[in-house]
């Protein structure tokens, strides 16, 4: 009997105990408290979205003293979209625009060079300026963003009968990311998103998506090295549970996936809209179709996407943890490491022993990413190794089960996992986690010390090398995808 079925969750959903008690902007170890928003599953939370559109109104209602104008201007080009449980419950608004959350969902005027923000200022000012002329010179500052990094579109993509599986990327030997058309939005957007372009120009080539669900399960059927498969977006968990199943299902009882061993769910839905799974109106149907994936012999997690405690803090949150966990599912936890929201130790700590109180496993912390407003996001490498390493001391054991700092580069994940002096030279000690070639994961390389290096391109070999290790296998991988032979994770299946 699946899981699902032998467990009330109407029961569960009702009043499971909390770890924390809401105090308005604070949270504080104590018993449970529901806080006002915080309604039973019989009176269920409406989602209500917000855009660009709302962010004058936003603003007159909780921040009257920030000017619309230059937040409006930066929403043109990056995408803003949030929900009342993010703007009621999250945001501290008389901390803005320094609140962390604020700062997370609402594009920031700094994000943009300032003759990119003030050329936005003036066309969102300019009376008659057409929609389709202000998207045009939208379209112009993002194409100077870097919109797809680490090779995604031109050498992630695998080929099958010597066609493209659109919506597919085979970038690592056991993984494969699918991008489900229906799950190309989110509840919330983040600012910092290296996904940020799927979401600016709906419809163009910009996006990444696919339903072709016997394709992906063809290609999974024909490739045994194929243990992992991430459904990624956007959100796949804003796509209703029976979207969801007609992906999953068709993967669970055929010989042919059997290799499959793990279903992963790439979800930021924990900390933005975490009544997907207790009060949504098809919240149990979702955790069933979890149990389902576990009595069906295979492993399902959450990959949630946690980037400040207090998306943990709040009560709908833990419940919601809770009834994943009651399904057999795992979550493990990631985020990046992002300048003027969690780049400090006692955050990622306290973010860590949160997660592993409420049963989920730490995973990444990742570097922000080569892609969209990184000069405002990006925290130098080296200080991004001392934050993480001083909060792992921080922690207990079973607390530190996360890697980083990881930077997501085109080789592979990249990791800083040592400062050191050398013979009398201070360096990065590098290892790959994941890489393009997985032999490439065996080898321990070093780069000079550069205090001001945010990414990988950016450092320089040691010891008088003129390239990494890696670089020429990575040059021949490259111009093998550039001429359509498949992508890296074909190459070495």
């Amino acid at each position: 009997m699946a899981l699902c079925k032998a467990r009330n969750y109407e029961l569960l959903a009702k009043g499971l105990p909390g770890l924390t008690r809401y105090t308005g902007r604070s949270y504080a170890t104590a018993a449970p408290l529901l806080v006002p928003h915080e309604r039973s599953e019989e009176h269920a939370r409406a989602f209500r979205l917000y855009t660009k559109s709302h962010i004058a109104s936003l603003f007159e209602r909780y921040a009257p003293s920030l000017d619309p104008v230059s937040y409006l201007a930066a929403a043109q080009v990056f995408p803003m979209r949030a929900n009342n449980y993010v703007v009621e419950d999250l945001i501290d608004w008389s901390n803005v625009p320094a609140d962390p959350i604020f700062q997370l969902v609402f594009p920031q005027p700094a994000m943009l060079s300032q003759h990119d923000l003030g050329s936005m200022v003036s066309a969102v000012s300019q009376v008659g300026l057409s929609k389709v002329a202000l998207r045009e010179k939208a379209e112009t500052i993002r194409a100077t963003l870097n919109p797809h990094p680490a090779g995604q579109k031109e050498e992630n993509v695998p080929l099958m009968y010597d066609q493209e599986v659109l919506g597919t990327q085979h970038k690592y030997r056991e993984t494969i990311l699918f991008f489900p058309t229906e799950g190309q939005f989110c509840h919330s957007f983040c600012t910092y998103c290296f996904r940020w372009a799927q979401f600016t120009s709906v419809g163009s080539e910009q996006q990444f998506q696919s339903k072709e669900v016997k394709h992906l399960k063809r290609y999974i059927s024909q490739h045994p090295c194929v243990k992992d498969l991430l459904f990624t977006g956007g959100d796949p968990l804003v796509m209703s549970s029976r979207t969801l199943r007609s992906y999953i299902s068709p993967l669970l009882s055929d010989r042919d996936t059997n290799h499959l061993n793990t279903i992963r769910l790439g979800t930021k839905s924990l900390a933005y809209w975490p009544y997907r799974f207790s009060s949504d109106p098809d919240s149990k149907s979702l955790l069933q179709l979890f149990s389902e994936v576990v009595d069906s012999g295979k492993h399902i997690t959450l990959q949630a996407h946690f980037s400040h405690p207090r998306e943990l803090e709040h009560p709908a949150a833990q419940k919601a943890m809770r009834l994943i966990k009651m399904t057999g599912a795992q979550i493990r936890c990631q985020g990046p490491l992002i300048r003027r929201i969690n780049d400090d130790p006692l955050t990622w700590a306290r973010m860590w022993d949160l997660q592993t109180r409420l049963g989920a496993v730490p995973y990444y912390m990742f570097v922000e990413r080569d892609t969209g407003a990184k000069d405002y996001f990006s925290v130098p490498l080296a200080s991004a190794y001392s934050i993480f390493s001083s909060a792992v001391a921080r922690v207990a054991g079973t607390a530190r089960t996360a890697r980083g700092p990881s930077m997501s580069a085109s080789p592979g994940k990249v990791g800083i996992v040592g400062i050191e002096e050398i013979a009398g030279e201070r360096l990065f000690a590098l290892k790959f986690f994941q890489a393009r070639n997985p032999a490439w994961t065996e080898r321990l390389f070093f780069a000079k010390f550069d205090p001001r290096a945010t990414w990988l391109n950016e450092l320089k070999p040691a010891f008088g090398e003129k390239e990494f290790f890696f670089e020429q296998e990575y040059r021949d991988i490259s111009a093998k995808t550039g001429n359509r032979q498949g992508s890296s994770g074909q190459f070495f299946s």
